[in-house]
């Protein structure tokens, strides 16, 4: 019940904004992220004379076992031309007081992280957006969804 209650205020909350230009959160099976079980988006940028922010959304629960997460984010034209990637860490736990970062209700807690700040695409079209774990741990546990949005920046 706490896991649908989130998820229709997260909506309702990201229906309201005007920069959103793409969001999408996708689930993850039995809150196990597999390694090599990539997130894939596919999104439209419609001005490539505006700047835009990329962020790695992310629900995990309560029982994460690590402070922080790897990610690892490949950015990709519909050539397949790669254009970006990288290795991040985010920290999801405060180090010294293990309180959590991030919203949350329950046990559930959401993240919104930065990817890319004031990214300029070089064309309009369609690009792919790829993201993996990258921990230690072949099946990392209590990872409810990853996701991807897109928004133009407000300091362009």
């Amino acid at each position: 019940m706490r896991l649908v209650l989130a998820a229709v205020i997260f909506t309702f909350l990201a229906s309201c904004d005007d920069s959103r230009v793409y969001e999408e959160n996708l689930d993850v099976a039995n809150k196990i992220w597999i390694a090599d079980s990539a997130k894939i988006f596919q999104f439209n940028i419609k001005d490539a004379d505006k700047r835009y922010n990329l962020y790695f959304n992310l629900r995990n629960t309560v029982a994460y076992p690590y402070e922080n997460i790897y990610v690892t984010y490949t950015l990709r034209d519909t050539l397949d031309n790669q254009l970006k990637k990288e290795l991040v860490n985010f920290n999801l736990f405060d180090p010294k007081t293990g309180e959590p970062f991030g919203s949350g209700l329950g046990d559930v807690f959401d993240h919104q992280l930065p990817i890319l700040n004031n990214y300029k695409f070089d064309h309009t079209g369609p690009f792919v957006f790829h993201l993996q774990q990258y921990m230690r741990m072949d099946s990392l546990p209590e990872i409810i969804s990853a996701g991807l949005r897109v928004e133009q920046a407000i300091n362009e």
